[in-house]
């Protein structure tokens, strides 16, 4: 896992919201999505839940911002 995968995590949980968690990254929001999708994969759970309308953090993602 790299250093720059968890700022992606930590920015997106704050922000809680794709494009404004990217633009605050300086990145596009597709490499935002894949990185946060591998690390998902990565870690064998979803991190958050998300649609259209919002992004929240799963309890698992809660606890995995705690110890970022």
């Amino acid at each position: 896992m790299k250093l720059q995968t968890l700022k992606y995590f930590c920015v997106l949980a704050e922000e809680l919201h794709f494009r404004r968690a990217a633009e605050r990254l300086a990145i596009s929001q597709p490499p935002l999505s894949l990185a946060i999708r591998l690390l998902e994969e990565d870690l064998g759970t979803p991190l958050f839940v998300r649609n259209s309308k919002m992004v929240e953090l799963t309890s698992a993602g809660a606890a995995f911002l705690f110890d970022a």
